[in-house]
């Protein structure tokens, strides 16, 4: 069973992923993955000597094409998830970004973009992009 739990900070070297819940004009921004028939939000994994922000916003602009945005760290959050990563707990931190403006191509595995009022009811990671949703809701509002 997957566990999904959040922290103010942990030691950055544990910070392993960064994940970006974002907007733009008010609706969410979603990515469809090119293998896959499910939405997700924007996020990956950390570069070796990547600084962590560094990796959001890379991230934010490989799979949406975000070219002028505003981004804030939420909080850690931390995954264990039985059979990846032999059991461990992994850390990411979670992002909220505002897009104002976009490439008109992507570059990377995402097929395409989604921009919707709605969050999404087929999730790519459901044990995970939820919960992250819940605590970004929980500290900044529903109001984003």
């Amino acid at each position: 069973m997957t566990k999904v739990q959040f922290y103010d900070q942990v030691e950055d070297q544990k910070l392993r992923f960064a994940v970006i819940v974002t907007r733009t004009e008010g609706h969410w921004v979603f990515c469809k993955h090119k293998e896959r028939n499910t939405l997700e939000v924007p996020g990956g994994h950390r570069e070796p000597g990547e600084d962590i922000l560094e990796t959001a916003k890379r991230e934010l602009y490989e799979e949406t094409g975000a070219t002028d945005f505003s981004i804030e760290p939420v909080c850690v959050y931390s995954v264990i998830v039985p059979l990846n990563f032999d059991g461990q707990e992994t850390f990411g931190m979670l992002y909220y970004a505002d897009v104002k403006a976009f490439e008109k191509e992507l570059h990377s595995e995402i097929e395409r973009i989604v921009i919707q009022d709605e969050l999404p009811t087929s999730w790519t990671y459901p044990d995970i992009q939820p919960y992250l949703m819940q605590e970004l809701f929980k500290r900044r509002g529903n109001n984003n």
